[in-house]
């Protein structure tokens, strides 16, 4: 398997959700803007979004993949066979429990996941009924990220990869045409996120035939599988998810500043995102079910030439995106959002967090290598240790950043960025230690040459915007093509200097046998 070329084909098929994610949020910030009905559904959204994250693609995924990968190296496909429909048995049932459960407790679970909303009727109101309308995309797309762990462990990255897209576009529609029909309007987002879920779901079944892997949940509580997963799944909530983790207690935070503040951080998220996902969660899908399969075929010294591939593309590509996310804050919030209700002071509060979200960018994605160098080998207690770390300097963070010196919340982003920094080093340090990873040669030189890269990237950079008019002028088309320039001198002015100081993409080729 060509790892290069299945990064391309997982990071392409990202890219496209995100542009349409980048879609649907332009359109959901002109027709409601960033007041209470947007802040109502953006914590309505997270809550089941960040359960995804945590439990279906995190802790779930990271237990479940090298286990089905043992089975399917050293026992063959009907033994995985039988193991997928033992776990997608106690799945279904236990998500189908959680999902009753949330939607007769919603006025609490919004209590406490926002608590400032309590002070104002209408909007705890709204927040309620939302989550009762997208508290069953838990189960929809958790079992859509069961078939996608499935598809991933046969190689079949791009099926996965593709289908956020169908959310996105889901929700493009409902805004677009369906939200006339729906008091208050922006019930539409909430029936949006349930249709889309759905179609993830459904959309993967005819691929897991094609494998063979279309199998009816049965239920076998005396399966030693699934018993390996549920002790796996627990801790790895904690040593791969801190940031999800994270972002919900920042949601707490968050409702207690002005209104507007979560709406701000949901915008400057999706923006960092889109690097985030288009390298890090692509990054992390190729290596874990490669990773895993190295470990099952006891090959250590391709297990640690895959972690050093996949960390040098990291810094590679990363490094750039990161810095360039600090220097455009204002045009990608202006010529992407600033439209309709969405006001230069929203603009500017989003560019604010984007900046703060930048600093810690690089040590986002660097979790999402390092953590499956971890549970590749089914090693949870030292993640989940660094986990808590991690989780314990974050609230320091919050509390030191929001009441001590007032960043407001551009401070819980920054909290967010700067602890997956320290998760990053002390996840490097502990694979180290542990001899799990033995970089390859060369290092020095090559952040050198990348370093020579983006001070030029950014020196391009500083010089475009100094001659840019001001950004707020134009219509959408004339700023987004003055922002696709931007975005293409950067990306020429950077890998050209790369490409004269001797980088080819062929040295980034990485096939595996396995």
């Amino acid at each position: 398997m060509n790892l290069l070329k299945s990064l391309a084909a997982v990071g392409s098929m990202t890219m496209l959700s995100r542009v349409l994610g980048f879609v649907r949020d332009t359109i959901i910030a002109r027709t409601f803007g960033a007041g209470v009905a947007t802040d109502a559904f953006v914590v309505a959204f997270k809550l089941p979004n960040l359960l995804r994250r945590i439990f279906a693609e995190g802790a779930f995924s990271q237990a479940f993949v090298p286990i089905l990968a043992e089975y399917k190296t050293q026992q063959g496909d009907e033994a995985a066979r039988t193991f997928v429909a033992y776990v997608s048995g106690l799945l279904t049932l236990v998500l189908a429990v959680v999902t009753l459960l949330g939607v007769l407790a919603a006025p609490w679970i919004v209590w406490l996941s926002a608590p400032g909303f309590a002070d104002e009727v209408e909007r705890f109101a709204l927040t309620t009924d939302l989550l009762r309308v997208t508290f069953p995309y838990i189960l929809l797309i958790s079992l859509s990220s069961l078939a996608g762990a499935v598809l991933n462990t046969w190689n079949r990255f791009s099926v996965p990869a593709f289908v956020p897209t169908l959310l996105n576009l889901s929700m493009i529609v409902f805004a677009l045409f369906l939200t006339p029909y729906f008091d208050p309007p922006i019930m539409a987002l909430g029936w949006a996120v349930l249709v889309g879920g759905l179609l993830q779901l459904l959309y993967q079944l005819p691929h897991l035939r094609k494998i063979g892997m279309l199998v009816l949940p049965r239920l076998n509580l005396r399966d030693a599988g699934v018993w390996r997963v549920l002790r796996q799944m627990g801790p790895a909530i904690f040593g791969v998810s801190v940031s999800q983790i994270s972002l919900i207690i920042n949601t707490v935070f968050a409702s207690f500043l002005v209104a507007g503040s979560v709406s701000w951080m949901y915008y400057a998220d999706r923006l960092m995102e889109l690097p985030s996902g288009v390298l890090g969660v692509a990054l992390g899908t190729i290596l874990l079910p490669a990773l895993s399969k190295s470990y099952a075929s006891a090959d250590p010294a391709e297990y640690s030439r895959l972690l050093d591939w996949g960390l040098r593309l990291c810094f590679l590509l990363v490094l750039p995106c990161a810095v360039a996310l600090a220097l455009l804050a204002e045009p990608l919030t202006v010529s992407l959002f600033q439209y309709g209700k969405f006001t230069a002071n929203d603009a500017a509060m989003t560019q604010q967090a984007l900046v703060a979200y930048s600093v810690g960018l690089l040590g986002i994605i660097l979790v999402k290598i390092l953590a499956p160098g971890f549970y590749a080998q089914q090693n949870i207690k030292t993640p989940v240790k660094i986990g808590l770390v991690t989780l314990a300097a974050t609230q320091l963070m919050n509390l030191l950043f929001v009441f001590v010196i007032p960043l407001a919340h551009a401070g819980l982003a920054l909290s967010i960025g700067l602890a997956a920094c320290l998760n990053a080093g002390l996840l490097y340090w502990q694979l180290r230690r542990l001899n799990m990873f033995q970089p390859q040669a060369g290092w020095l030189l090559f952040v050198g040459k990348l370093l020579l890269a983006l001070i030029a990237m950014v020196a391009s950079l500083l010089l475009a915007l100094h001659w840019m008019p001001a950004w707020a002028e134009g219509d959408m088309l004339w700023r987004l093509t003055r922002l696709a320039g931007l975005v293409l001198l950067g990306v020429l002015s950077y890998f050209a200097v790369l490409l004269g100081l001797g980088f080819r993409l062929g040295d980034f080729a990485r096939r595996t046998a396995h």
